[in-house]
């Protein structure tokens, strides 16, 4: 008897160039096709994706399997994208949507964006969500199942950092580069507020916020300049955005993490905390609470009251403090859990893939 061996899955993905793309895709049973360059665009930059276009769909028709989009669909409107499904139920090719985002964090106006998500929600083959309560909430817009895979780790093998001890309980923000979907301000005023109703009481406690040196919002980042300038026990950083080392190593600093969130969908900063046992305090918007629901604590914007009371249950009996013994097992243990998670997550998309290029056969 002569043995087979079965081709690898041909993926155009939206977009290729992505850690979390490259993280689901099995490397023995599925290619990732490289991201098409945008004309005039420069070296590396995949948007607005040449994927969705039926004119690329119809030329690279023979070089894919199906379509599994992601991210960037603020690229087009709702009937273009509409005019991108239509194409590939032409050419007899399947379409999988992970809904990563049913609210744009790139974006402040979401009407367009929510409409986009139903269209390719109705036409999808197979749909993808990453918690229960997202799969819940996608369920209602396109009124089918949706298969619900974990968002998996994205970071390697190597020895990963477990922070520096300190003598203080040290909490951190990152307002990034001041995106839509950061309530850069409301964040700041919130924190400094509660840091010093907790040192008020006697707690050890010190709180960094941290902005990239280019922010969208100059005028947000000069009033969280202005709140945090001689606040108590906290302070200001700015600087150039870190890499994934650096950014790595900035949050295993951390006794407890705040995400600045005023909307959103999952974080992959939760996912990314959670390998470096970093216990997270964010606003309860989109589905963040449901991805690691034991490091997650609460509170809203404005309630100095509710971070304070978030702060404290993080470093509660569950911490372990950078640094410490404790914290380095602790990184190793989700090491290893997240490592056999990565399998499975491979393996639920390999299933996912077969059973739309099934279907699509037998239509």
């Amino acid at each position: 008897m002569v043995a087979t061996t079965v081709p690898p899955v041909r993926i155009a993905a939206v977009p290729s160039n992505h850690p979390y793309v490259a993280a689901i895709a099995d490397p023995r049973r599925v290619t990732l096709l490289a991201d098409p360059p945008p004309p005039g665009a420069p070296s590396g930059q995949w948007w607005p994706p040449q994927v969705l276009l039926p004119e690329w769909l119809e030329a690279h028709a023979d070089d894919f399997d199906l379509v599994h989009v992601h991210f960037g669909i603020e690229s087009y409107g709702p009937d273009e994208l509409r005019a991108t499904a239509a194409t590939l139920h032409r050419l007899g090719r399947p379409l999988v949507y992970t809904v990563h985002d049913l609210e744009n964090p790139q974006l402040s106006a979401q009407d367009e964006h929510r409409a986009s998500v139903a269209v390719l929600a109705a036409a999808a083959d197979e749909l993808i969500a990453l918690t229960g309560t997202a799969a819940t909430a996608v369920e209602a817009i396109a009124h089918r199942p949706v298969t619900v895979i974990a968002h998996p780790t994205l970071l390697d093998d190597t020895v990963r950092p477990a922070g520096i001890a300190h003598d203080t309980v040290r909490v951190g923000v990152h307002l990034r580069d001041l995106r839509p979907n950061i309530d850069g301000v409301g964040t700041a005023a919130t924190l400094v507020r509660a840091i010093a109703d907790l040192r008020a009481q006697g707690a050890r406690i010190e709180a960094v916020v941290r902005m990239n040196e280019r922010v969208r919002d100059a005028e947000a980042a000069a009033s969280i300049d202005l709140l945090v300038e001689g606040a108590d026990g906290v302070t200001c950083e700015r600087g150039a955005r870190l890499d994934d080392d650096a950014l790595a190593a900035w949050l295993a600093d951390l006794d407890a993490c705040v995400l600045p969130y005023r909307h959103g969908t999952q974080s992959g900063w939760a996912e990314l905390c959670y390998d470096l046992a970093v216990p997270i305090v964010s606003t309860r918007i989109g589905h963040i609470a449901a991805q690691h629901p034991n490091d997650f604590h609460s509170f809203d914007v404005g309630d100095p009251v509710s971070l304070a009371r978030a702060i404290v249950d993080a470093t509660g009996p569950a911490w372990t403090a950078p640094g410490s013994t404790a914290r380095a097992a602790e990184v190793d243990r989700r090491r290893a859990e997240r490592r056999a998670e990565l399998d499975a997550v491979r393996a639920a998309h390999l299933e996912v893939y077969r059973r739309a290029l099934s279907s699509e056969v037998a239509a």
